[in-house]
């Protein structure tokens, strides 16, 4: 009779099939990283909330006399969005009438490769979702054009907010990109899964996705995007007896496979917490093309006003009788007219957003109350 722990053959291929799936996971994220041009990931604890943020900047008066103190401008970083960090488990499993019926190679190997691709593309379908809730909007004519300006939005910004910047990142619809490109002869390229486009238009990367909306053309700088992941290779988790296989100094995803006696079945088990999240949201620009020509533009991104009082961001129309709708995301901070008239309430902030009545076609601003100017009796 064998000694009790004895390794056997099948405890060596359950083994190498955990690391083969591991591998795999993490080599396609190195390769997704290296398509982006995104850094290394950044290690999270479980229950982590992140934020993504925007820069903002109040102005105070420039008309200072002569001797008097010159008072400060407020400046700084609020937060806008917000996303818990979890761990995310899954299971799969394989009966072993089905291995009878299709041998290993299908029931085993080609579920494992798929269990894979879903798990990746549940990531990346979350990051296509929040990308759409970039704040620098505008509508554009041609699919040309829109590349165009969302490039030129997101230069501009990272520009005024003094940072620098090495890969312009743009997503567009995948049946989109291939009514423009048409018979060109232009490579598209495939990895991870994913088809991306180098150097197209002045984006050095143009990532090709059916869940980016048709008519829309999204993009930020590489340096605004963050994978934020926790390790599920965590040796507390190993006290309650969960030993996942894990790979590489980067731990992005645990795997771990077994075989249930009492079901005969073979059961698989993926724990991963991976989010791909953007630092400014006011860095995204979300570029909607219009067949119409259809476009709002307010005159400035921000606005201060003290409580109170009112002010008027100038819009621009196109067409110039477009009917209009103004909202405010928060009325206890400020309000707005029919004809977009402001009024501060409280101090705080709030997103004032003009919709046209006709195609949907939407363009919006922050507003920021200050405190009522007091009175000296002057």
């Amino acid at each position: 009779m064998a000694k009790d722990n004895l390794t056997i053959a099948t405890d060596i291929r359950v083994k190498a099939r955990e690391v083969d799936f591991v591998t795999r996971f993490t080599k396609n994220w190195d390769s997704l990283r290296e398509v982006l041009g995104i850094m290394r990931p950044v290690r999270k604890e479980p229950g982590t909330t992140l934020s993504a943020s925007e820069a903002y900047v109040v102005l105070q008066s420039g008309n200072v006399g002569e001797g008097e103190e010159i008072p400060y401008s407020k400046a700084g970083v609020r937060p806008v969005a917000f996303a818990d960090l979890t761990l995310e488990k899954y299971a799969k499993a394989v009966s072993i009438e089905a291995v009878n019926k299709w041998g290993a190679s299908v029931a085993v190997q080609k579920t494992d490769a798929a269990f894979l691709n879903e798990l990746q593309g549940n990531v990346l379908d979350r990051f296509y979702t929040f990308l759409q809730t970039g704040t620098l909007k505008s509508t554009e004519t041609t699919f040309q054009m829109g590349i165009a300006m969302a490039i030129g939005k997101v230069v501009d910004k990272f520009k005024k907010m003094r940072r620098d910047y090495t890969n312009i990142v743009v997503f567009v619809n995948t049946l989109d990109a291939y009514r423009y490109l048409g018979a060109a002869n232009i490579t598209v390229q495939n990895q991870f899964g994913i088809q991306y486009v180098k150097d197209f238009l002045g984006a050095q990367t143009m990532i090709l996705s059916s869940e980016i909306p048709a008519g829309k053309i999204i993009a930020t700088p590489a340096e605004n995007i963050i994978l934020y992941y926790v390790d599920p290779g965590d040796s507390d988790f190993k006290e309650l007896g969960l030993d996942y296989t894990v790979q590489g100094e980067t731990n992005l995803i645990g795997f771990h496979a077994n075989g249930n006696y009492n079901t005969a079945v073979g059961e698989s088990f993926a724990l991963m917490g991976l989010m791909l999240w953007a630092e400014y949201l006011d860095a995204i620009a979300v570029v909607t093309i219009g067949a119409s020509g259809a476009s709002l533009t307010f005159e400035d991104e921000e606005e201060t006003v003290a409580v109170g009082s009112t002010v008027t961001n100038t819009l621009t129309k196109v067409p110039a009788n477009a009917t209009v709708a103004f909202t405010s995301s928060d009325t206890n901070v400020a309000t707005v007219t029919s004809a977009g008239v402001v009024t501060g309430v409280a101090v705080g902030t709030a997103t004032i957003t003009a919709t046209d009545a006709t195609n949907g076609t939407s363009e919006s601003y922050v507003v920021t109350v200050v405190p009522a100017l007091e009175d000296d009796g002057e």
